[in-house]
């Protein structure tokens, strides 16, 4: 078995900026311009298991992914990565931790899943057709979120930065700092790369928010306040909204979250 090393001092720099009163954030050439409201419509919901703490979303040669986290409360069914069936909510599962780590986000290339943990700085590799573990990685940080862009992999780890890891060697290549017209944007969590764009769930709220990776500033916002206000008042144990997958063979879009029961397919 292979076994990856990822060496990142700056994994374990946390930034976070302090955010600005003004609508305006200025750097030493430039302002970040307010992020547009990005209106979306929801065309189709379909059932999601509530006790799946999902972390991770992800599409993979047409077929919908899911990776979960096993918090000791409230209860869920462990840490696992399943195939999911959008029609009948039921799941396929391929690789199953049971509560041994906490999963995070998962991402598929080069035909191979990485999947990340919260705490314990281990990533996992498996075969994307067979989910044959093929080795293990280890980072100086918390692991949230991952997507990748073709090349690499993305990672985001709670702060308002994203790490470029090289997928053959793991080994960190870049920084991304987030930010909007008010600072840097922490809380970044489960990620999705859709048409040149880092879409991003910003943890204990209810926006995604759409980054543009050459620049790291937030462009656009969905805010799904009404959707979530209405899960939570139907289904006390839901959580936080987590989880964007999008599908490039149909151009489909997919959202969920934490204990959520349902599952959106979405339209911008």
């Amino acid at each position: 078995m292979i076994r990856y090393a990822l060496f990142c001092s700056s994994l374990a720099l946390l930034l976070a900026g302090c955010a600005d009163e003004n609508d305006t954030n200025y750097t030493d050439e430039h302002y970040v311009k307010a992020p547009v409201n990005l209106s979306f419509q929801i065309l189709n919901q379909f059932p999601h298991d509530t006790a799946a703490f999902t972390e991770g979303f992800s599409f993979y040669e047409g077929e919908l992914y899911e990776s979960t986290g096993s918090p000791s409360s409230p209860p869920t069914n462990g840490t696992w990565i399943a195939k999911l069936d959008l029609a009948t909510g039921q799941y396929d599962r391929k690789v199953d931790l049971g509560t041994s780590y906490f999963g995070e986000g998962i991402t598929f290339l080069n035909n191979k899943v990485f999947q990340l943990t919260w705490t314990t700085q281990k990533g996992f590799i498996y075969d994307a057709k067979t989910f044959k573990k093929l080795g293990e990685f280890s980072y100086a940080s918390q692991g949230w979120g991952f997507t990748n862009d073709g090349q690499h992999l993305i990672m985001s780890t709670g702060s308002n930065n994203l790490y470029y890891l090289d997928p053959d060697s793991l080994r960190f290549v870049k920084t991304l700092a987030v930010q909007d017209n008010k600072g840097f944007v922490a809380n970044l969590n489960e990620l999705e790369y859709i048409e040149g764009y880092i879409y991003a769930n910003q943890w204990m709220t209810p926006y995604i928010l759409k980054i543009d990776p050459q620049t790291g500033y937030v462009v656009a916002r969905m805010d799904f306040t009404r959707q979530v206000t209405e899960i939570k008042s139907k289904y006390p144990y839901a959580e936080e909204m987590n989880g964007i997958a999008h599908d490039s063979l149909t151009g489909k879009t997919y959202i969920t979250g934490k204990k959520w029961p349902f599952v959106y397919e979405i339209k911008w």
